[in-house]
């Protein structure tokens, strides 16, 4: 299975979601996490996706006569990359955008069940802008963009840091003119 198939899979997703960060998982405690997504469920895909390369297993212990693995996400392994992604046909990018706002419904609700969900107080947007760019203007946008949010892709948990889904949406509207 390629990155893609592996990758833009709503269920798949949010596991990679869970594992960023550089902190590795147990099935057990990426369920936990993901409690909307069924035990069964959860174990297939982290199988998948560690036959696909992009978990890796970091630990295995005994618990209860079972084996318990730890699991770490191969950031290199779990994106698609720029020349992937010009390639892909009009229905494989619907399938793609279509997982990305699966996850993205997923896991705003599971954040609202929280019984300590506080959209104002945790800054909590969704807002869409109209920009007017000519292709100098949104190259220059997207370099900003990729200027304030690479760096903190490296950050890890601790430090009084929460985990954020920061989901950056971008395509024409309308017809080119």
């Amino acid at each position: 299975m390629d990155t893609v198939e592996l990758v833009a899979h709503p269920v798949r997703l949010r596991i990679v979601h869970a594992l960023s960060g550089g902190q590795s998982r147990t099935t057990a405690e990426l369920c936990a996490r993901l409690p909307d997504i069924p035990r069964t469920t959860a174990y297939r895909h982290v199988a998948l996706l560690v036959d696909g390369g992009v978990l890796e297993v970091v630990d295995e212990r005994r618990v209860r006569g079972a084996v318990e693995r730890s699991y770490r996400l191969r950031r290199d392994r779990a994106v698609i990359d720029a020349d992937t992604a010009a390639a892909a046909t009009p229905d494989e990018h619907r399938r793609i955008f279509a997982a990305a706002m699966a996850v993205l419904l997923a896991e705003f609700d599971t954040y609202l069940g929280r019984a300590d969900a506080d959209p104002g107080a945790d800054l909590v947007g969704y807002r869409q802008h109209a920009l007017w760019l000519d292709p100098d203007e949104l190259a220059a946008l997207i370099a900003d963009l990729r200027a304030a949010i690479l760096p903190r892709l490296a950050h890890t948990p601790g430090d009084g840091r929460r985990q954020y889904l920061l989901s950056p949406v971008l395509f024409p509207v309308g017809s080119a003119d």
